[in-house]
């Protein structure tokens, strides 16, 4: 059975798909996919074993040059590539307009959400077969329910119960650690000492955790004889990195690396501290412990997923607010706390560097956690055993 997944971006949504392969791959025996994906994202579908092809698009950058897009030919090579093959199912696994229509340029039978499960009703109107997947549950169960209906199989039996720290008995992810490893352009040696990520880059403002806290917990965590990394990806990240690593000797801020090469450095840690952030949802998939820092969005539905994943979640009166620009109007009370100028936005001065790093303490001080982790990934995903779903979100 051939199969073409069209999910194209962002990071997380990517990485939320991948549990989902490994369900259908259990569950039918033999089946193969090709994936259609933007091309920043393109290595992460080829570090599944049930993947083959892998078609790059580049919807991001054709919007905004459209007839260069045509007259560089890159379209007609899309066109080219998802034509090649007949699909015995097509599954569009984002629900937009968007990715709706790249779908439909595949030969076969088209899947995707109904109007009511969608996240843009519209692009039911495209699927000769439409799914109904309620809202109010996290983004790896319903992607993992959208293929189950798609594909003819049952769900497992426990795809609806907490991972939360309990050792998984199968990767529920999938991914070949080697292809992981094989593309980096510096992987850590086991010979190294043991170290932190702190993965401090996102892109709305309001997920930001102040620098100001990341700095404190470096201090912390240095002190306790830990190293920490700092992966960065643009010039604003790379100058907060070098912020926080100032004068800490134990505090590394490593080289521009690619997609891949931050997967080997994340893969190699004993934990890392997270915003809400794609490199959080790879730390998950790479089942490396991880406190991830919730404050205008919920952990319920798009939290980090999987083995060993703490979840802090701010409790502000406004939290969780979805708003990518901060609209909180302090009270004269707030005003007149000496750092409330400088914690923005104000939900993430529940979450303060001490608190945080008692968290990440009891993950790095339990050798349950590393010793489960380490055995996650060299599971495989065809191993004898049902899949495990969403951790409880913990909300302070």
């Amino acid at each position: 059975m051939r199969v073409l997944i069209v999910k194209t971006s962002s990071l997380g949504d990517v990485i939320h798909t991948l549990p989902a392969l490994t369900d259908a791959a259990r569950a039918l025996p033999g089946i193969r996919f090709d994936w259609v994906v933007e091309e920043a994202f393109a290595e992460i579908p080829r570090w599944h074993p049930a993947v083959d092809q892998v078609i790059p698009v580049a919807v991001r950058r054709w919007r905004k040059h459209p007839l260069q897009a045509r007259r560089s030919g890159e379209w007609q090579a899309f066109r080219q590539a998802i034509g090649l093959h007949r699909y015995d199912a097509v599954i569009d696994a984002q629900g937009l307009f968007k990715s709706a229509w790249l779908a439909r340029h595949a030969h076969g039978p088209l899947h995707g959400l109904d109007r009511r499960s969608a996240r843009e009703p519209l692009a039911s109107l495209f699927y000769r077969h439409r799914h109904t997947v309620p809202w109010g549950r996290h983004a790896v169960l319903r992607v993992r329910e959208l293929f189950a209906q798609a594909l003819g199989y049952a769900l497992p039996a426990d795809a609806t119960a907490s991972l939360g720290d309990h050792t998984p008995t199968h990767d529920p992810y999938g991914l070949d650690r080697s292809r992981v490893l094989a593309g980096a352009g510096q992987a850590t040696k086991d010979g190294d000492s043991p170290y932190v990520v702190f993965l401090h880059g996102t892109t709305w403002d309001t997920k930001h955790w102040p620098e100001a806290y990341w700095r404190q917990l470096a201090e912390r965590t240095c002190a306790a004889g830990w190293q920490v990394r700092l992966p960065w990806g643009n010039a604003a990240e790379h100058e907060r990195a070098e912020r926080i690593a100032a004068g800490l000797p134990g505090v590394q801020v490593l080289p521009r690396l690619p997609l891949a090469g931050v997967a080997a450095e994340i893969a190699g840690a004993r934990a890392c501290v997270a915003v809400d952030t794609g490199l959080g949802h790879l730390a998950a998939a790479l089942a490396v412990p991880t406190v991830s820092l919730y404050g205008p969005t919920n952990p319920g539905f798009t939290g980090a997923w999987g083995f060993g994943q703490r979840h802090l979640a701010a409790d502000f009166p406004c939290a969780p607010c979805l708003k990518k620009q901060c609209s909180y109007v302090p009270t004269a009370e707030d005003k007149a706390r000496p750092d409330f100028a400088h914690t923005q936005p104000p939900c993430f001065t529940q979450l303060p560097p001490d608190y945080v790093w008692q968290e990440l303490a009891r993950l790095l001080e339990r050798p349950d956690a590393v010793a489960g982790a380490a055995e996650h990934n060299r599971l495989r995903p065809e191993a004898p055993a049902p899949a495990a779903s969403l951790p409880p979100a913990e909300a302070h």
